[in-house]
């Protein structure tokens, strides 16, 4: 049992959470155990402030407890009686636990618009037994807590963080729909740094992004009211994931938003320029409306094939940033080299125009739904200054293929110091005053002369050539890259194929 102590809490919690699971699906039961979650903390950060204005004390002397406008006035959540978790908590062992949640949930919507269509009403159903319910309840309600909001917040948007990755391990591919590893956002957090300004993310998943750029600002001493947050998802349940998610953490949500048309075909902050675009769009998508946005304002580097998304989304970046503006995503690996329908032309374009400031490349097995390669892009509006020095006709490319750990057979983990590395290469490679230098195998700042004479394939590995002490091949990390690019292309014939046949069959009917 001595192990079982030295566990962190979220660990403990997931492993109690989890044997009550029973018969009931990850995907069905995260949310179930992540609504409690949500309420254990809307009903602290309402009871803290509520005994405060119960005291009468300095600033709160005659105030109602019970007035919804006190609560409105510092940002707190109103908690009808029969919501809150006291009221909740006595009533756990009790047959009846599963309607009381639902309606608790129904509750706290009507009385905080921000919140409604958001929270889970999931508990009365017939799959969930009641007994198992109550024992949940009595385990979020062991979390310790510190004795003010913000350490409330702080514990539980740590717990609920970690659940939604433990999730996203259990759902395996379909996981990865709502979650981005937390690594991954992390390392494209450190390498942008956005201590202050307008953050969009188009296709924001559970908000992790948001969660994270806030977290970074608080790292480094900024001020998290400097940062405004916009995002779109078209799931409509990921988008209530993401609501709760950011709720959690007193992070204004306002902006963001759902629409089941998605950014391309709805853009829901259409006028928005901002500072940062930071995101994790879904790899080689073919089901994303090109068709009908042929010569739309957004592609202004070329048109993107209907098949592929990966170039509109690129686009759907650049349009979204000021002209200072920067942006780091995610990228299935073939947007390095493919020159498809037109792809390779607008990634010529985009170089041209000097817009693509780094590329990192990285290793197999991070993303829970795809064993697809991946790789970063980071583009900057103003390569010529921007508050670094001039490296206009430079790009950075980083090879980070043979970093991070693997924490089960099939998913690998950059470590904070892998992290770290790759940041800190990009930083002192754009300061003017930083000590950067090329590192076989690692890391080279290309001319454009350079990437033209490649025409304009921009896979790490091009550049960076191998390390000193590089002198095996790893075949088989290799070959599952290979195999897996072999199946998105076989999928890409297999649709054009479809399409052809499609407008042949059309052909011969208006014939």
């Amino acid at each position: 049992m001595a192990n079982a102590k030295q566990e962190p809490l979220e660990k403990q919690l997931w492993k109690a959470a989890d044997k009550l699971r029973k018969n009931i699906d990850a995907a069905e039961y995260k949310h179930v155990v992540l609504g409690i979650i949500f309420l254990r903390y809307i009903s602290d950060t309402f009871e803290e402030l509520y005994e405060k204005l119960k005291s009468g004390k300095n600033e709160y002397a005659g105030a109602d407890p019970e007035d919804k406008d006190e609560y409105k006035a510092e940002n707190v959540f109103f908690v009808p009686k029969n919501a809150r978790w006291s009221y909740l908590q006595d009533r756990a062992k009790l047959p009846g636990i599963g309607t009381d949640i639902d309606s608790a949930m129904d509750l706290i919507e009507k009385e905080n618009p921000s919140l409604k269509n958001v929270l889970p009403k999931v508990y009365a159903r017939q799959n969930l037994d009641p007994t198992s319910l109550g024992s949940l309840i009595d385990e979020i309600g062991k979390i310790a807590l510190g004795d003010t909001k913000e350490k409330s917040a702080d514990v539980l948007g740590h717990v609920f963080e970690y659940f939604l990755g433990e999730f996203a391990l259990a759902e395996g591919k379909k996981g990865g729909q709502f979650y981005t590893p937390r690594c991954v956002v992390e390392l494209l957090v450190e390498m942008l740094e956005p201590y202050q300004g307008r953050v969009l993310d188009p296709c924001c998943g559970s908000g992790g992004m948001f969660v994270q750029s806030e977290k970074f600002v608080e790292d480094h001493q900024g001020n998290v009211n400097q940062i405004s947050i916009y995002g779109q998802e078209s799931n409509q349940t990921t988008w209530r994931l993401a609501k709760m998610n950011l709720a959690i953490r007193g992070i204004d949500s306002s902006q963001v938003k759902w629409n089941n048309e998605g950014s391309f075909l709805n853009d829901t902050h259409k006028d928005l320029r901002a500072d940062f675009v930071i995101a994790n769009p879904p790899f080689n998508d073919s089901d994303w409306s090109g068709e009908l946005l042929q010569g739309d304002g957004r592609w202004k580097y070329g048109t993107p094939p209907n098949g592929n998304a990966n170039y509109g989304w690129i686009q759907h970046f650049l349009y979204h940033l000021n002209p200072t503006g920067q942006a780091g995503f995610v990228l299935s690996k073939g947007a390095l080299t493919s020159k498809s329908s037109g792809e390779g032309e607008i990634r010529k374009n985009l170089i041209e125009a000097r817009l693509v400031d780094c590329i990192v490349n990285l290793p197999a097995k991070l993303f829970l739904n795809t064993q697809i390669p991946a790789s970063l892009w980071f583009l900057n509006r103003n390569k010529a200054d921007g508050g670094f020095r001039n490296r206009m006709d430079e790009i950075l490319f980083i090879d980070a293929r043979n970093m991070g750990h693997l924490i089960n057979r099939r998913t690998r983990e950059l470590s904070p110091d892998d992290i770290t590395k790759i940041a800190e290469t990009y930083h002192n490679w754009r300061k003017t005053d930083g000590d950067y230098e090329d590192i076989a195998g690692f890391c080279n700042s290309a001319h454009i002369d350079k990437v033209r004479e490649l025409d304009y394939v921009v896979t790490p590995g091009r550049y960076v050539g191998l390390a000193v002490e590089e002198d095996d091949f790893n075949f088989k990390e290799r070959f599952t890259e290979l195999q897996a690019e072999f199946q998105e292309q076989l999928k890409e014939e297999e649709r054009l194929n479809a399409l052809i046949k499609e407008n042949l069959a059309k052909v011969k009917i208006d014939e």
